[in-house]
């Protein structure tokens, strides 16, 4: 096995947890780069040859290797694989279960580049590092052993698969994959287009925070969903005792979705079709009012740099729907963007809520749900935020 050896200090982080290997930290003149084979697995070592893991590599990638096992004598394969995917179903069956849950959450379930769902039979899987993609068939192999799934579909996807040159496609070894996957959501059922929809199909992430809401509700409330996708947050709210909801989002697709989950739970939205600026901006033309604001953006920020626009589309599109607030509603604002600081999106709130002419009380404040538990050294693992805030005139 190839000895991968880090510079002189650059093993501080990685021993107090993280995964990740930037090609900077490596020892170039020890191990040079070039001479790793893509997805190899290697012994990492600090300056002083120390062991401190076993990684795969990729020396193509600026995350040039990704921890797996900080036991010596534990070495990546099948066995490692088996595993992980044992301890990732414990967690999910003690603190969520059922058979509908993010199955396994990449680094915080100690798979790197791994991520699968589970919609009770059914596995939906992406794979985001060249290692893994090597690797696919030990890791369905053990994904089939441990659930015995009648399907398994591996929906590759994402920006993360072209920073490693892998292809955009989806593949299923049990023949064509369904067009769509059913989700279980407490007592609501749900159903989400997989080769049209987004990520693997569904936010399992949401969970909880659609919980709290249903806590938080008012009976008879009249709810707008922005960015609604499915309509997971308005047939929860119309569940819980709403009025009415109205779903916005830009795919037509989508929102046929929304439509059919409300009836496949006996309830019905509405919903409108467009940008969601130029939508509320709408609404507001129409003099339309809503009890509860549910925004829920796809992520504005997705690169560092992209920070200071990104704030802005936040503002504005938070600034929009206060404007439908009533006195005394319930805005419910959501941020999937890693790189914006959890502790600047109630300022961007706050700033959104003077410009409309409101006044914000923040009442809760949620995250991931367990299923996407936080690596504690990995902030990079924490990604969702979503704020609870009364609004008052």
């Amino acid at each position: 096995m190839t000895d991968l050896i880090l510079r002189r200090h650059e093993d501080r982080r990685l021993r107090g947890g993280h995964a990740w290997v930037f090609a900077n930290e490596v020892d170039t003149a020890a191990t040079p780069l070039a001479g790793i084979e893509p997805g190899a697995a290697v012994r990492l070592l600090d300056h002083h040859r120390r062991f401190i893991g076993h990684a795969l590599a990729n020396p193509r990638a600026l995350i040039c290797a990704r921890l797996y096992s900080r036991e010596e004598g534990e070495s990546i394969g099948p066995a490692l694989f088996a595993k992980r995917l044992r301890q990732a179903l414990r967690l999910r069956e003690r603190f969520i279960g059922g058979a509908h849950y993010r199955l396994v959450y990449g680094e915080s379930d100690g798979l790197p580049g791994l991520v699968v769902d589970r919609f009770g039979d059914v596995l939906v899987g992406q794979i985001a590092t060249l290692a893994m993609e090597l690797r696919r068939g030990e890791i369905e192999a053990a994904l089939r052993d441990l659930l015995q799934p009648k399907t398994l579909v591996w929906k590759h996807e994402g920006g993360a698969r072209d920073l490693e040159s892998l292809p955009q496609e989806i593949q299923c070894s049990d023949g064509e994959p369904p067009a769509a996957v059913e989700v279980h959501e407490g007592t609501l059922r749900f159903r989400a287009p997989l080769a049209g929809g987004q990520k693997t199909g569904w936010f399992y992430d949401q969970t909880a925070n659609r919980a709290v809401l249903r806590g938080f509700l008012p009976q008879g409330a009249r709810v707008l969903d922005v960015c609604s996708y499915v309509g997971g947050w308005a047939v929860s709210a119309l569940a819980a005792g709403a009025a009415e909801a109205i779903c916005v989002d830009s795919s037509a697709t989508a929102l046929e979705a929304a439509a059919a989950n409300a009836a496949l739970n006996g309830l019905t939205l509405q919903t409108r079709r467009g940008d969601a600026f130029d939508e509320l901006a709408a609404l507001h033309a129409e003099g339309r009012r809503f009890e509860v604001l549910v925004v829920d953006p796809p992520a504005f920020v997705k690169r560092r740099k992209d920070l200071p626009k990104g704030e802005a589309a936040y503002r504005k599109l938070n600034q929009l729907a206060l404007k439908l607030a009533t006195d005394d509603a319930l805005l419910v604002s959501c941020s999937c963007s890693w790189h914006l600081p959890a502790e600047d999106f109630p300022l961007i709130l706050q700033s959104a809520a003077q410009s409309a002419g409101v006044q914000l009380a923040i009442i809760a404040a949620g995250g991931q749900s367990p299923d996407h538990p936080v690596h504690p050294a990995m902030p990079e693992t924490r990604y969702l935020k979503a704020l609870f805030a009364r609004v008052c005139r």
